[in-house]
């Protein structure tokens, strides 16, 4: 049953909108405003959010992506308020809900939103299929599992697999990307804290482990823990208890723990940058993603599926891939995996025109080409940091904006990646946008 969280007042039309989604036999919950939907999110969760376009949608989007809570928004408003729509969509909004709501756009949003929290993934692929089969076979065992492979081939997707399949599926499911918070601040995602911790912890507040009990907590990018905070999760694991920052007692938990990571792992432990205690802990089931050119049978099935899923989410009508679009799929590398796979059938199915996808709609990023004088004559004169800087940023540019497949490519963290964009934009460099679009009820990490 999905479950619906509506930012708004109950009354005129959205309070209508409410009560369709009821009556499609959803979930409902309701909050005033941004600032109360984020606590209502992070206590209970939810698989749809309608925020009234009124409300600070990108004040919304841009908290919710920084604690990794993953749920598309829909906004609201009335049918003539297009100026409202617009700033809505590019402010991170999935799409747009006009009001008076149409049941049959509600339904297909509910449905969007029910298969992106668990149907089986698309695969086809001999390769993915022994991947999953593995995934089953150990979801219902409490042993922890770490799982491998490169940016966008699915490894949130496959984590929240082997929660619905586990005993732990009815409870909650919470996911953190450990790349994605500074080290103070993920300390307090991580194991909570207490009123007056730090400055600016004006109430107590459960972390992640709290959040997750009974559940499947995963923990994204863990290869860019601080060893101080992996010194902390590995008590946590062996003793099942936490320590709230500030706290003066030990809170036992109970979660099962999933870690993800594009990186080697045990050639982090090796080189001395991840402890030799905890990935053991953590390695007990290893299962690796192969990318998607590993898997050329699945491209087809997942574009087929992207293309599905985006028509119904904006309210357009299915149509097939050409003859020549398959091709052009088939014959691209997907240097982005399934990630960029979805967004180039997101843009697909909004520019394409007549009965059909065409390859005309379906933009891929082209090859970088190689400069006619591409050797070390090209960098003499030049300063060390600006070598640096352009690759930087062209690798960048290659991946999409897609700071975690760059900092694979490069050989570098991500935290260190994003540390060296902030310095550019300080100095008044231009900077890829990063990467931004919601997943689709696919293999997406």
């Amino acid at each position: 049953m999905p479950r619906v969280l509506i930012i708004g007042s109950l009354s005129g039309e959205l309070a209508r909108a409410a009560r369709i989604v009821q009556t499609q036999g959803a979930a409902v919950a309701q909050c005033d405003g941004p600032a109360t939907g984020l606590e209502r999110l992070r206590a209970a969760g939810a698989d749809l959010v309608l925020c009234e376009v009124c409300h600070d949608i990108a004040w919304l989007v841009r908290a919710m992506a920084a604690e990794r809570i993953a749920c598309p928004v829909v906004a609201c408003g009335g049918e003539t308020n297009a100026d409202g729509a617009v700033r809505a969509i590019r402010a991170g909004a999935r799409e747009y809900l006009p009001l008076p709501p149409d049941p049959e756009l509600i339904a297909a949003m509910l449905r969007a939103a029910a298969a992106e929290g668990g149907v089986r993934p698309v695969v086809q692929d001999p390769a993915m299929l022994a991947v999953l089969r593995r995934a089953e076979q150990v979801a219902p065992s409490e042993a922890s599992v770490l799982i491998t492979g490169e940016s966008g081939t699915g490894k949130e997707v496959v984590a929240r697999h082997i929660h619905a399949h586990s005993r732990r599926a009815d409870r909650p499911f919470v996911a953190l990307n450990c790349a994605a918070l500074p080290e103070g601040l993920l300390e307090s995602e991580l194991f909570g804290h207490e009123k007056g911790a730090f400055t600016g912890a004006i109430a107590a507040r459960r972390g992640k482990f709290e959040q997750a009990a009974g559940g499947t907590l995963l923990l994204d990018e863990i290869a860019e823990m601080d060893a101080h905070l992996q010194a902390k999760l590995l008590r946590a694991i062996q003793e099942r208890e936490i320590d709230r920052l500030g706290g003066t007692r030990p809170v036992r938990v109970d979660v099962r723990i999933l870690a993800a990571t594009n990186r080697d792992l045990l050639a982090e432990t090796r080189a001395g940058r991840f402890r030799e205690d905890l990935y053991f802990r953590l390695d007990v089931v290893r299962l690796r993603l192969p990318p998607l050119r590993e898997r050329p049978r699945d491209i087809l099935p997942l574009a087929d599926h992207f293309a599905r899923h985006f028509a119904a989410s904006n309210g357009l009508p299915e149509r097939p891939l050409s003859a020549r679009a398959r091709q052009a799929l088939l014959s691209y590398p997907w240097p982005g995996n399934v990630r960029e796979l979805e967004n180039a059938m997101h843009r697909a199915v909004l520019l394409a025109e007549g009965g059909e996808i065409g390859p005309e709609a379906i933009e891929l990023a082209a090859a970088p080409a190689a400069p006619a004088a591409a050797g070390i004559e090209t960098m003499v004169g030049r300063r060390m940091e600006e070598v640096e800087r352009d690759l930087i940023i062209g690798t960048l540019s290659h991946c999409l904006g897609n700071r975690t497949r760059a900092a694979e490519i490069l050989g570098i963290s991500i935290r260190a990646l994003r540390n060296k964009l902030q310095d550019y934009r300080a100095a008044g460099v231009a900077v890829p946008a990063a990467h931004g679009y919601g997943a689709a009820p696919a293999l997406v990490d």
